[in-house]
């Protein structure tokens, strides 16, 4: 029996198929594969949170799956060069480059929606991506195990593409597009997950923490982009010219987009916006969700999303609603006839505005008389609230229909406008 591990897949399948020693060595895959599903459980439980288990914790699953195949694969391997020496291992020969095709395309997959998920979402396009390296993978495992992958090889470096004025063969057109695509994924996992720690250190600012992630990416891809321009054989000292000419380009038209970035970091490192604050600029208002390189994302109460260029949070006025107290005040206002006892309406006001959950006790409301006016008195009823995130129409309307019932019960006249 040939124990070489390029031998023909069908044919050494047949053979091992009738070797006596077939039986005990499916019993030892499938302790392999029990033992390793085991420790990955264990390794993971060790690391996660029972509350992570207990609420199908994405990440901590994922996790699992990757690690469960790779340390099957590791025993599969020992396995089999500890008794190559004392009886056969064809079987486990046969099955070992199936075990690492599936281990491949799970830390593939695991490294890219770690990189692109996000929320939980998995979206078409990585979908059709994940389905096209699981078909390559395949395809390249079947080319294996048949022999033709060395025939395969010898094509491509017979073929050869014109590459200006040099001549390069598709072989290592591919073996650059593959280390480009697998530096850059490694990249974007790296910098992930470097993300995903940094938000979890609550005692540093989150402008801090968002500046530190969007510096640890870009610095990620950089060094991924030189690595596989090492590794393709690329002179990295031509890129001395693509800098020239990426700053001439600057320079000339894109002055707004490299404002808009410089903008984000001067953002981020001075912190004068944070996630969750309540910011006015311009004609739009609402809450800090995302703070980018380019652009600042506003949401508004009515749950539109307004994308304004950082430049303009930095040129711009900006009017900050929670930049070091999170309370707002809110006001309505109302005309009563001069006749009105505003001592006992402001008392009744005041207390029946209080009565409502969001507001604050503290600063107290307050009733004013805003301006003696010809049809009567303009009386500004205001209070406090710490919660402006979740917008103010619906309970100024309360506000406004509880100091209507209150005109009612007091029979407070409404003087006609003039």
């Amino acid at each position: 029996m040939n124990t070489d591990s390029t031998y023909i897949f069908l044919p050494g399948l047949m053979a091992e198929l009738q070797s006596p020693g077939l039986l005990s060595q499916l019993l030892l895959l499938a302790g392999c594969l029990l033992a390793g599903w085991w420790l990955s459980r264990w390794l993971v439980t060790r690391v996660a949170t029972p509350e992570s288990w207990a609420g199908g914790n994405a990440p901590v699953d994922s996790f699992h799956r990757v690690l469960a195949p790779l340390f099957a694969v590791m025993l599969v391997a020992v396995s089999v060069a500890g008794l190559s020496r004392w009886q056969g291992v064809g079987t486990l020969r046969l099955v070992l480059p199936l075990m690492l095709a599936f281990l491949l395309i799970r830390v593939l997959f695991f490294m890219l929606r770690k990189a692109f998920v996000k929320e939980g979402r998995v979206g078409r396009v990585l979908q059709l991506v994940e389905q096209i390296i699981a078909v390559i993978v395949w395809l390249g495992l079947g080319l294996y195990v048949t022999g033709l992958w060395p025939e395969l090889v010898l094509l491509l470096e017979q073929t050869t593409l014109p590459m200006g004025r040099h001549r390069e063969s598709l072989l290592v057109i591919l073996q650059a597009l593959i280390s480009v695509a697998v530096t850059v994924v490694i990249a974007l996992w790296a910098s992930a997950v470097l993300e995903q720690r940094l938000m979890k250190f609550d005692a540093v600012h989150s402008s801090i923490r968002v500046v530190l992630a969007r510096s640890g990416r870009a610095l990620f891809l950089l060094l991924a982009v030189l690595i596989s321009l090492s590794l393709v054989g690329i002179d990295l000292t031509v890129l001395s010219v693509f800098g020239g000419a990426l700053g001439v380009g600057l320079g000339l038209g894109l002055q707004k987009l490299v404002s808009s970035y410089v903008s984000g970091m001067v953002i981020l490192l001075e912190r004068s916006l944070a996630l969750g604050d309540i910011v006015s600029v311009d004609k739009y208002r609402g809450e800090v969700v995302q703070i980018n390189a380019r652009c600042t994302i506003l949401r508004a109460s009515d749950g539109s999303e307004a994308v304004i260029p950082n430049e303009m949070m930095v040129s711009s006025p900006v009017q900050n609603f929670s930049l070091s107290d999170r309370q707002v005040r809110l006001s309505t206002q109302l005309v009563v006839g001069y006749q009105t006892n505003i001592d006992e309406f402001a008392t009744a006001a005041r207390r029946a505005i209080q009565e409502l959950p969001r507001v604050l006790n503290e600063p107290a409301s307050e009733v004013l008389i805003s301006r003696l006016a010809q049809e009567g008195l303009v009386l500004e009823v205001s209070f406090w609230i710490a919660d402006p995130e979740e917008g103010s129409g619906v309970l100024l309307s309360e506000v406004n229909r509880r100091l209507l019932d209150l005109i009612r019960r007091l029979n407070v006249l409404i003087p006609p406008s003039q």
